[in-house]
């Protein structure tokens, strides 16, 4: 299976950054072996397309819905007019900051696939809930009632983010990362059957140059959902490089 490696931006990035892309768009020419991609603000994914066609754009969330009376919102339908071939749905800041649950993921990930377009459903623990000894617990009740089990593996992946390691620099231990990733595996084998083997598990927690080829190196570690260390290719290229080494 190729490795997937996705930078999410976040809220970051203006078209003052477009030189930025460029210079990952140049690397990721270079990585034949890996799937490279970035998810912008909604406001870069237009242009970005137009410049860079070696990567592939995504958005950071979508509605539900196709239209409607909900200000402020994008659906998937508009990522795809403008280019986006992916979303990120379900991301813990969106399941904090805007107290999405799982039934909103699923109906999301749904509007993505409906629209044709890949869709990164993220999952993944608090500290307290780790703590807790409730972690695999947590993760394969947001993976049973977040995927959508009816709609196959095809354009589906899975973010494990470890909530307390996003940004903190902390990162599980290779056996913790090793054994979640196990379970999920498990967990979307008996929702989708053997065809659960296709869908790319992706680490999501602080994942970057230092310690991206011990990570991607785990079973089950299908690629990184890439925060801070995608805003430049100084920073993402060795995760791409310890990528195409797999």
């Amino acid at each position: 299976m190729r490795k997937l490696i996705v930078g999410n931006w976040k809220m970051n990035g203006t078209l003052a950054d477009l030189e930025a892309i460029g210079n990952i768009a140049d690397v990721a020419e270079g990585m034949e072996a890996v799937d490279c991609g970035l998810c912008l603000p909604a406001t870069l994914i237009g242009v970005a397309v137009a410049q860079f066609p070696i990567l592939a754009i995504g958005g950071q969330d979508c509605h539900m819905n196709e239209s409607g009376a909900h200000t402020g919102c994008v659906s998937a339908g508009m990522l795809k007019d403008v280019g986006a071939t992916m979303t990120i749905v379900g991301h813990s800041e969106r399941r904090a900051d805007q107290g999405e649950s799982n039934a909103d993921v699923n109906g999301k990930a749904r509007a993505t696939r409906a629209a044709g377009l890949d869709v990164i459903i993220c999952v993944g623990e608090t500290e307290a809930e780790r703590d807790a000894g409730k972690a695999e617990e947590v993760v394969l009740g947001q993976i049973e009632a977040s995927v959508p089990g009816d709609l196959g593996t095809d354009g589906i992946s899975v973010a494990y983010e470890p909530v307390w390691a996003i940004g903190t620099g902390r990162v599980p231990s290779s056996d913790d990362v090793r054994a979640m990733h196990a379970a999920i595996r498990s967990k979307l084998t008996a929702m989708l059957g053997d065809a659960a083997s296709g869908v790319r598990i992706l680490y999501g927690g602080s994942m970057n140059g230092g310690n991206a080829d011990e990570l991607l190196a785990i079973d089950n570690v299908d690629g990184g959902l890439i925060g801070g260390a995608s805003l430049s290719a100084e920073k993402f290229a060795p995760i791409l490089q310890a990528a195409s080494t797999k």
